[in-house]
């Protein structure tokens, strides 16, 4: 007899204990969940700057670090990334003139995908080359935006694109 009082404790102690901290979870797990990176890549490429070399255009060899910030959002059964890419410290050299670049800029990529499997992708790049002198300055700005259905229809839009030197 003693063992069945002795279990019947021990449930009635643990019983309210497990309901309590499943119900504790549920509302954990119904909350937004949040998650910031931010990595510094190496990064190296080769970018044509048309205005440079005296309107002849070269190419000019790049290297520094990328700032990459990862930002992603868990929320009402949508999922929301964005991310946000720097240059740090980017400079690079003209593989004809010699001549001395500086590379600025951010892209930034928002995607967001809703509770039905739609998802929507819009790329924003602004990026700067600033070189030595008048006339040999690079501009690029570029909008894209990609939709995908429920159904995987994925349509794709450049809403803009320029390249400009000054």
């Amino acid at each position: 007899m003693r063992t069945l009082l002795f279990t019947r404790k021990t449930l009635s102690f643990l019983l309210p204990t497990i309901v309590l901290t499943l119900t504790l979870a549920a509302v954990a797990f119904s909350q937004a969940l949040a998650i910031t990176t931010n990595d510094f890549v190496p990064f190296a490429q080769v970018a044509f700057v048309p205005c440079a070399n005296g309107g002849a255009g070269e190419n000019v060899l790049l290297q520094g670090v990328l700032h990459i910030q990862n930002h992603l959002t868990i929320n009402d059964n949508r999922l929301n990334l964005k991310i946000q890419v720097q240059p740090q410290g980017v400079e690079g050299t003209g593989v004809v003139t010699g001549d001395k670049y500086q590379g600025t800029g951010v892209t930034q990529v928002q995607n967001s995908t809703g509770p039905i499997g739609a998802s929507e992708v819009v790329l924003i790049n602004n990026f700067r080359l600033i070189g030595q002198g008048p006339g040999n300055n690079l501009q690029v700005h570029q909008t894209i935006q990609i939709a995908i259905d429920a159904n995987n229809f994925i349509r794709s839009n450049v809403l803009n694109t320029t390249i400009d030197c000054n």
